[in-house]
């Protein structure tokens, strides 16, 4: 069992870490573990390390809620993953590209006009209920379907969630709007995870399947769960997971170096270096293409960015080497105003786009908008986020653009999401999904995240390269996609950045949950 949570202990936990770090690299403690040391046996599981891990995140502090299907933090989505079962993860190395998790499998009719889920058989939420097809109908069909964020949007582009349905308890058909190829690949993202029928409020205490139960939640400090000893398929090894909001990067690896977490996600490039000679933490970065795509948009829908000049200028305008070196002193690669790098469909044949100054100027003038005045508005969601906002401001100062940064707290940039989509110019940045999905996720039909940018013969292209079953031809049609928007679109995006966790040393078991930007520990071990 974990230990009960102490809200109070949490703060002056963080406060320790912070002061741990600031007189440099300590002796780390022995990770936690409240049960016996020795292995353990559980019902049908293989042995178990024992023990609570504990982590550290980047939170939304007040904002957090226990909805993750309007949770605008990389923590929410984490807490939920520990607590609820998902469809699947991506995984290039499974057979359809996934890992399924409550589904054993997807299978598509040959005209693709139809996908069916099969449920996992015998999967049972902690109320003692079995999982079953009208779990999966109400999570997808009612509460992903009518979320605001985009990450949920993509099922209800693609598939006609309103004419779903359950064939028998362990079957569910979800007809598709246009003929789709690659549909595994939006359900299992890792993202889509699975409630009871009828949830409409979310809460300590409702039924859930995921590898853990939760026990404790106060937004802005943390979350603590306890093993789900009847969770499908692997039980975890461990007795129980904290997870602590932390919103600043030195305080996290502070708390780390101090004892006081066993694993420290998305640490600044600076932070991150402070650690490299502690022989008693390892550094744990994403790999391509789990890398994170930091960006500008622009929105069309405000003087001057519908005008395509502009646009332009301000690609040109940015300095993405002197980013890369330093903001994040070398160890990240430089974008070229696409996102998805690394995956198969990314369009990495269309020229790189240069440091141009001169000409950006030049196009500012032709414009009419030499001399325009502009605010940025970012916030520290992810490590060097503020920092590139920083230096983009002065990039766009030596065109001639009067430019500033606003800077929202932690949390903060996405709560107001409908504010956030109406800013000038914004900063964000894009989880590692294949380049397609990201699209029709974020863009596609004028979706509120576009910024504007809304493209009929563009989203065509995108829903035929969906709809190809040749590999090749879908390459070649989403090349000619992302080629519309690498021209005339309406995002900067100059960088594309590991996640730089780090974790004790005898941490183990992290990355086999396969959802790289938000980890998960359902396979996770301690030493």
């Amino acid at each position: 069992m974990s230990r009960q949570f102490d809200r109070r202990a949490f703060l002056r936990r963080g406060a320790a870490g912070a002061a741990a770090l600031a007189v440099g690299p300590g002796l780390l403690a022995a990770c936690s573990t409240d049960a016996p040391g020795a292995d353990r046996e559980g019902a049908g599981s293989s042995p178990r390390s024992g023990g609570t891990l504990r982590a550290a995140f980047v939170g939304g502090g007040a904002s957090e809620t226990l909805d993750f299907f309007n949770g605008p933090s990389a923590l929410d989505l984490v807490r939920a993953r520990a607590w609820h079962g998902t469809l699947g993860n991506l995984d290039p190395d499974g057979p359809d590209g996934v890992r399924y998790g409550v589904l054993k499998g997807i299978d598509v009719s040959d005209d693709l006009s139809a996908y069916t889920l099969h449920v996992r058989p015998g999967i049972r939420f902690t109320d003692g209920s079995e999982l079953t097809s009208a779990d999966i109908l109400h999570s997808l069909s009612v509460l992903a379907g009518r979320s605001t964020l985009p990450v949920y949007r993509l099922a209800a582009a693609n598939f006609d969630l309103a004419n779903a349905k359950a064939d028998g308890d362990l079957k569910v058909v979800l007809p598709t709007l246009r003929p789709i190829a690659d549909g595994r690949m939006i359900l299992c993202q890792g993202n889509f995870l699975v409630v009871k029928d009828g949830t409409k409020a979310f809460r300590k205490g409702m039924p859930s399947c995921g590898p853990f139960r939760l026990t404790e939640f106060t937004a802005g400090q943390g979350s603590a769960f306890e093993r789900y000893d009847d969770h499908y398929g692997h039980v975890p090894l461990l007795d129980g997971l904290e997870l602590r909001s932390i919103a600043d990067s030195t305080a996290r690896a502070g708390a780390l170096t101090g004892g006081e977490v066993d694993f420290a996600h998305d640490l600044s490039p600076v932070t991150a270096r402070t650690l490299t000679d502690d022989a008693k933490v390892r550094l744990v970065p994403t790999e391509s293409p789990y890398l994170v795509g930091l960006s500008f948009q622009m929105n069309m829908g405000v003087e001057p960015f519908d005008d395509p000049r502009v646009r332009e200028a301000f690609k040109l305008a940015v300095d993405r080497e002197t980013m890369v070196k330093t903001v994040f002193y070398g160890n990240a690669e430089t974008g070229n105003d696409l996102p998805a790098m690394g995956f198969p469909d990314y369009a990495g044949s269309l020229p790189r786009r240069t440091h141009d100054p001169e000409r950006a100027r030049k196009l500012l003038k032709e414009a009419g908008a030499d001399g325009m005045e502009v605010r940025l508005t970012t916030g520290p969601e992810t490590p060097g986020m503020v920092e590139m906002a920083t230096l983009f401001v002065e990039d766009l100062k030596k065109v001639g653009v009067k430019a500033s940064v606003r800077e929202l707290p932690a949390g903060q940039l996405y709560a107001d999401f409908a504010a956030y989509a109406a800013l000038p110019l914004a900063g964000s940045y894009q989880m590692p999904i294949p380049a397609l999905s990201t699209y029709q996720m974020s863009t596609a039909g004028g979706s509120p995240s576009a910024f504007g940018w809304k493209d009929a013969e563009t989203d065509a292209l995108v829903a035929k390269a969906r709809a190809a079953s040749d590999p090749a031809e879908a390459k070649e049609l989403g090349t000619r996609a992302q080629r519309t928007r690498w021209e005339k679109g309406n995002q900067v995006l100059p960088v594309f950045k590991p996640n730089l966790n780090a974790q004790a040393e005898g941490v183990a078991g992290i990355r086999e949950d396969l959802f790289e930007q938000f980890p998960g520990f359902s396979q996770a071990s301690l030493a």
